[in-house]
């Protein structure tokens, strides 16, 4: 009789492949209230290493980091009329404390524009203040009605960026600066993710902003993932919030401004991106374990040696876990360890020690080989370095293969619903089109130019419209 596999295949039933991966690599685990979620350890050792490389690009922009209040007035959501529209569906309000009703109801924080706003237009008086670059990583609440963990949920982490700038040109290039140079470079040289970054349409948009840039990513089975946005709020909070400064010309001007967001979706693309049907598979420049060294069997000699091997390993700059549970069955903990997407296990028993090698698997391009023990130290770099380079482009290829380009609105629908991307004219599609597109699930994703650049401006000639299904 067959034995059933660990997880049910993507190809049979790709959401509860999902869930399976989830729960089985201990990413993850559901909250006691409907939409929240528990971040196991090893999930949260991926948002760690997020946060660590993201952290440091941001800084290299000058921004520093900051914290803001979780509950935000009810009355500061009603200063910017298209924010507040398009974020009241999801609010959760807060109406009582200490036991009596609050004279004023305090919104749990969906997003930080507005109370951030308020405290900008104390600190900002002159051009002496400005650019001011303002992070935080915190968590949000938005009421999720269809919620699904790491991609969807009630509550979940983030960073956020505001910007305030003299000029439009400053804050347009400081956004644009956010989406190529901290997050496109990110996601495509630590993630191994292939993005296509673009411009949002005006229906797509953030509400409150005049320009939205995103990185989208095809997960594997064809569907769109809105990775992270950058957006130009041109003046829209600043005339909400009054914020002005004395120009160097003794105007009193307003601050031209932008946000900006990722968040812990991003766990969530990484298995829906990489994952098949053994589990996770980690990019090896983001794994908190790039290499696991396994005793095969508690046998003195091995533990020595797979023990020094694993100091040899961290010595040469190999975040290296050594395994040395024998009294759990090797082959559990080699599924379990697969399963969890670990770059690379080296394998050693008795018989390996006496041949003075160990088995090398590569959890990427997938396969098992004996190495020299004498060797492993100087070749772990280079194979995870491969592996790095192999997972995107086979994130490349599978776009690629799967990206029809079309001439009509009804071509377009029968690509997206048949599980793959089309790319459109916008001249041919036009909002009408987008609009017919819905009527299908299917939707605009960003714009992009010709040449695959981002375009300066919605109606640009020669704009591609890439339309997808999206989570």
């Amino acid at each position: 009789m067959a034995k059933a596999p660990v997880l049910t295949p993507r190809a049979d039933d790709f959401p509860r492949w999902y869930q399976d991966l989830i729960t089985k690599a201990e990413l993850a685990d559901n909250g006691p209230v409907r939409g929240t979620m528990v971040i196991r350890p090893y999930g949260y050792g991926l948002w760690e290493r997020m946060q660590a490389e993201m952290d440091a690009r941001i800084k290299e922009t000058g921004t520093q980091n900051a914290y803001f209040p979780l509950l935000i007035p009810q009355s500061y959501l009603t200063r910017e009329a298209d924010h507040v529209e398009g974020f009241a569906p999801e609010l959760a309000v807060v109406t009582h404390g200490g036991g009596k009703e609050l004279e004023e109801a305090a919104v749990v924080r969906p997003t930080s524009e507005m109370i951030i706003n308020d405290y900008f237009s104390k600190w900002v008086q002159s051009y002496r203040d400005l650019p001011l670059l303002i992070n935080q990583w915190a968590n949000v609440v938005r009421w999720e009605l269809r919620p699904r963990l790491f991609l969807r949920t009630t509550e979940f982490l983030w960073q956020e960026g505001h910007t305030a700038h003299a000029t439009y040109e400053e804050a347009r290039d400081f956004a644009a600066h956010i989406h190529r140079r901290v997050y496109e470079d990110f996601m495509v040289n630590v993630l191994a993710m292939d993005v296509v970054p673009g411009r949002k349409t005006v229906k797509e948009r953030f509400a409150g902003a005049v320009n939205t840039l995103t990185l989208e990513g095809m997960m594997g089975d064809g569907k769109a993932l809105q990775m992270a946005t950058s957006h130009e709020l041109g003046q829209n909070f600043a005339k909400a919030f009054n914020t002005q400064y004395l120009s160097k010309d003794g105007r009193q001007e307003l601050v031209w401004q932008t946000s900006w967001g990722s968040t812990t979706r991003m766990i969530g693309a990484l298995v829906m991106m990489h994952g098949d049907d053994h589990g996770l598979r980690v990019p090896p420049r983001l794994a908190q374990i790039q290499a696991v060294v396994l005793a095969i069997k508690g046998d003195e000699a091995v533990l020595a040696k797979v023990r020094e091997l694993g100091d040899r390993l961290k010595a040469a700059g190999v975040r290296v876990h050594v395994d040395d549970r024998t009294d759990t069955p090797f082959g559990r903990r080699a599924v379990d360890w697969e399963l969890k997407g670990v770059p690379v296990r080296v394998e050693i028993g008795p018989r390996d020690l006496e041949n003075g090698t160990a088995m090398l698997a590569r959890r990427i391009p997938g396969g098992k080989e004996p190495v020299s023990l004498d060797d492993l130290v100087e070749l772990l770099p280079k194979v995870l370095e491969e592996d790095q380079a192999l997972l995107l482009e086979q994130a490349r290829e599978r776009r690629r293969s799967r990206t029809a380009e079309v001439s009509t609105i009804d071509q377009a629908v029968e690509a997206a619903t048949a599980g793959g991307w089309a790319r459109i004219p916008w001249a041919v599609l036009g909002e009408e089109g987008e609009a017919r597109l819905a009527d299908h699930a299917v939707t605009v994703r960003c714009l992009v130019a010709e040449d695959g650049s981002v375009p300066d401006a919605d109606d640009a000639p020669g704009n591609v419209a890439v339309v997808a299904r999206a989570y």
